[in-house]
């Protein structure tokens, strides 16, 4: 599951970019901006500070965050899109405790800054590993990656505060030629001449208005120092929101920040709520007397022309057999795989597909990708034992990929739309998901990192953002709430997924909104929602690159050992046309695995995914009947209830089960017609338009196999684009929307579009309305029908499983928890009532896992393993089977002194009634 609900209307940028005239030139430039990617700092985000921008007549904007570019790309796209030129740079925080906006001029400036924060964030300045969310840059850290990079030093708000800084290249003198010493102590007037002969892109001191009573005298200060040192003062309002009424929200930032409630935070708030956006006028006004500091903000920003739109993502190198290219040998493995998986001679279509698609991938040279992922499937299959995997969603649309073994769908039996797994007209990268055994995905992502090094491979960033119930307790808290008030309030907010805080929900718990303090909270929690929190790793997302990936992003390290990410997430990624591999984690995989291994084992018979016999009458018998507890993705109970109504009895008709109860066909209102279809209530009907817009057939090559009734993310696409006329650019505006969990509030944006222009057509309104309410519903979570086509792959399989060999899929299933929708209980119950002997944990006889039991005629029971102990460590039942290497036990006592088990131990065992063979 993503992190956060679907994005917010105010989290996007309002006025039609197509006609937004580019603004005239500036006189100033704001560099100080931290938005809300300077974590618990920033108060507001890239879409509101561009707008204002703006709104205020810039034509630039800068953008800064404290020792971080994790928010670079939405500033990046904001200001694209409102014709605003962003300026990127970082805020550079050392560990001497001083403070550096820094804006590369260009390409190779940009990479510099980029290693410089991933130096800090991987690795203490001692060389150790670095904590997760941790960045530690020294004075000699950036000396080395200043090359090309502007810097501004920011002063401390107490221009009496002492600093320390170490000599830190070994050759630093003063511009006279005289050495300096080895270590400076003192305030920034002492360590200016120390700090100007390290850093030779230090050109400028900021200077800001701080509202304090003597700014004047400050900046006056500040100018003959800079000046003294051969600098120039810089203007910058330190922006931390977009406008004043914002600067509630960062007190409570900076009060959770520092895990302390406002009314105790200080001095550590701002003092005033002028750390805005100031237009450039009003700047003008407030540096009057010091015009060469507006002056020198313009000049930074001008002489910074580096764009995200240079990075040029390169793709990995590599050798291929004979000196071929990689869409040789693409091309190569493609037909030899073909080969393969039509053993009956190649059918026409096929051909004709793999030759339209490989065309394709050698225009847009994706060849080296398509191969990459190729050769991670194969380290999986080569391991012993084999790791199972399964490509799926949009890949599945690719015959490359299913001739490559990547996937294990057809996609000239299920007319999949290609155009949707990639597009010419889109020039944006494939999207391949590859699913692991959940248990033995790490081998496969430590082996990317090992092929490639962990400087040109990270996994992405997921954004973790404020949901309504950490809002609520967060801001609560910070606020002076006590914990059972918050944590009332929180229990108003309806499931995980609830989008507010609303005043009926807080009226229903008794408390009195006419309290000021209750609705100041309340307003305050409904701007924290959907805020950044922190950056989180990707569930399995990885970018490679040929070149060092820390020049293109900065990288930093996970929680979990040898782990390490990028700050872009996957959106970010998308935006800027780089090539993501997914390498997720199935817990079923694990489970089927398991269970062939049982099956080869105690049956003697060898099956895989593939060989796994297809369209068994009695494994749809099973089906409908409901009978698919711990079957993958029709054990829910909404699926469970949809089975008998449904009736499969074939392999599509699985493909449609695991569609049909997901949000886009319920929305639609697309269940119950088809229902009523399948069993001849209702005839089969397609809808038509007026025949002089169109042939009556024109929806029937896309809705025939459903019944006229659209069910997948591909149908809702192609009607959009027969039946509504959407051109290129409109459908690819569609496909975004319905990304899954991205779109709400953009999917409405088309809905006018895509109705009248069905209606004016001569299609029926209630059914154009019908198709996009499912697209709405798309849009919360997207489901194409090449993503169920690959996991109706697993349900068969796993139905199969269940069916025929019950002891051995109940055994893996509980050998693979935590999984699923059911206890182990509940599958052990499942299990006795398909005829299977349960046998019970037993200190002689269990291991860890369960196991199966030979009993008779080829028969076998299951024996619960020790895993089953409420409370007993693995470690501890690993010594207790080591222990009875040596003979079974025959009393409490020789347990406890051969296997040194504890009391606590013991009792937990006597209370599973593990003690039964020693009566």
């Amino acid at each position: 599951m993503p992190d956060r609900p679907p994005a917010s209307p105010r989290f996007r940028v309002t006025p039609d970019p197509e006609h937004a005239l580019p603004p005239t030139r500036a006189s100033f430039i704001e560099l100080g901006v931290a938005s809300c990617f300077s974590f618990l700092r920033g108060a507001s985000d890239a879409a509101d500070l561009a707008t204002t921008a703006r709104a205020l007549g810039y034509d630039a904007i800068g953008i800064a965050d404290a020792n971080s570019m994790a928010g670079v790309v939405r500033m990046h796209i904001a200001a694209k899109e409102l014709k605003l030129r962003p300026v990127i740079g970082c805020r550079i925080e050392t560990v001497e405790g001083l403070v550096f906006l820094a804006y590369p001029r260009d390409r190779a400036a940009y990479g510099q800054l980029c290693q410089l924060v991933s130096a800090g964030r991987m690795t203490t300045p001692d060389g150790a590993w670095q904590d997760k969310g941790m960045c530690q840059i020294t004075l000699s850290m950036l000396a080395g990656h200043a090359e090309g990079v502007q810097l501004i030093l920011l002063p401390p708000d107490d221009l009496a505060r002492r600093f320390t800084i170490g000599e830190q290249t070994g050759k630093v003198v003063r511009l006279d030629g005289a050495a300096l010493d080895a270590e400076v102590c003192g305030r920034l007037e002492t360590i200016l001449p120390q700090l100007t002969a390290q850093l030779p892109g230090l050109r400028h001191v900021a200077a800001s208005y701080l509202y304090r009573g003597d700014d004047v005298t400050r900046i006056e200060r500040l100018d003959a120092l800079a000046r003294a040192n051969g600098l120039s003062i810089l203007a910058t309002n330190d922006v931390h929101y977009h406008a004043p009424e914002r600067r509630p929200l960062q007190d409570v930032m900076t009060a959770i920040r520092h895990k302390l409630p406002v009314v105790r935070a200080g001095h550590l708030l701002h003092a005033n709520a002028e750390r805005h956006l100031k237009d450039p006028a009003e700047m003008e006004r407030l540096f009057a007397r010091w015009p060469h500091a507006i002056k020198a903000a313009r000049e930074v920003a001008d002489a910074c022309r580096f764009s995200l739109d240079e990075l040029r993502y390169e793709y990995p190198q590599e050798r291929y057999p004979g000196g071929m290219t990689s869409q040789q040998w693409l091309e190569k493995l493609t037909w030899d795989g073909a080969k393969t998986r039509y053993p009956n001679g190649l059918p026409e279509s096929v051909e004709e597909t793999l030759e339209r698609e490989l065309a394709l991938i050698g225009k847009l040279e994706l060849a080296r990708y398509f191969l990459t992922i190729k050769d991670i499937v194969d380290f999986a299959r080569a391991q012993n034992p084999p790791i199972l995997c399964q490509g799926r969603g949009s890949a599945a649309n690719s015959a490359v990929c299913y001739c490559l073994e990547i996937t294990s769908v057809d996609p000239a039996r299920h007319q999949l739309l290609f155009d949707r797994f990639i597009s010419e007209e889109r020039k944006e990268p494939p999207d391949i998901d590859v699913d692991f055994e959940h248990e033995r995905r790490e081998e496969v992502i430590q082996y990317i990192y090992r092929k490639y090094g962990r400087h040109r491979a990270g996994l992405c960033a997921t954004v973790i953002h404020y949901r309504p119930r950490m809002a609520i307790r967060e801001v609560g808290k910070a606020m002076g709430l006590s914990e059972d008030v918050t944590s009332a309030l929180a229990r108003t907010v309806w499931g995980s997924w609830g989008k507010e805080i609303g005043e009926r929900h807080v009226a229903e718990t008794g408390m009195n909104l006419n309290d000021p303090h209750l609705r100041r909270v309340l307003r305050l929690t409904e701007q924290m929602i959907g805020m950044p929190r922190h950056l989180s790793q990707h569930v399995g997302g990885f970018i490679l690159t040929e070149g060092a990936l820390t020049q293109t992003v900065p990288i930093g390290n996970g929680a979990m050992p040898d782990r390490s990410f990028i700050e872009w997430d996957k959106d970010d990624i998308d935006a800027l046309g780089i090539l993501k591999i997914d390498i997720l984690a199935l817990g079923m995989l694990t489970c089927i695995r398991k269970a062939l291994d049982l099956i080869e084992n105690h049956h003697e018979r060898h099956l895989a995914l593939a060989t796994v016999p297809r369209e068994d009458r009695a494994v749809y018998a099973m089906l409908c009947k409901g009978d698919s507890l711990g079957v993958f993705q029709v054990e829910s109970r909404a699926q469970m209830n949809m089975l008998p109504r449904l009736r499969p009895r074939e392999f599509y008709d699985l493909v449609i089960q695991v569609a049909i109860v997901r949000p886009g066909p319920i929305q639609g209102d697309m269940v119950h017609p088809y229902l009523k279809r399948r069993r001849g209530a209702e005839p089969v009907s397609i809808p038509a338009p007026a025949p002089e817009h169109g042939p009556p057939d024109e929806l029937s090559s896309i809705l025939a196999r459903t019944l006229g009734v659209p069910i997948f993310q591909e149908q809702a696409m192609k009607i959009a684009l027969d039946a509504a006329r959407f051109s290129s650019a409109e459908a690819n505006r569609l496909r975004k929307a319905m990304a899954t969990f991205r779109s709400r509030g953009k999917v409405d944006e088309l809905e006018e579009m895509m109705v009248e222009r069905m209606v004016a057509r001569g299609y029926d309104r209630d059914f154009a309305q019908r198709c996009f309410n499912q697209i709405r519903g798309f849009g919360e979570y997207g489901f194409p029908e090449s993503h169920a086509a690959s996991f109706a792959h697993l349900v068969y399989v796993s139905s199969w499983l269940k069916c025929h060999f019950p002891a051995a899929f109940a055994c893996a299933l509980l050998n693979s928890q935590p999984m699923g929708f059911y206890a182990p209980a509940q599958i052990v119950r499942d299990a006795r009532e398909h005829g299977v002997e349960v046998r019970p944990a037993d200190v002689n006889h269990s291991l860890w896992d369960c196991t199966l039991e030979p009993v008779s005629g080829g028969v076998v029971a299951l024996r619960l393993g020790l895993r089953q102990v409420d409370g007993l460590p693995e470690h501890v039942a690993a010594r207790l089977v080591a222990a009875r290497e040596s003979g079974s036990f025959d009393s409490v006592g020789a347990l406890q002194d051969r296997a040194g088990l504890s009391p606590a131990h013991l009792e937990r065992l006597a209370s599973a009634d593990c003690f039964t063979s020693l009566a």
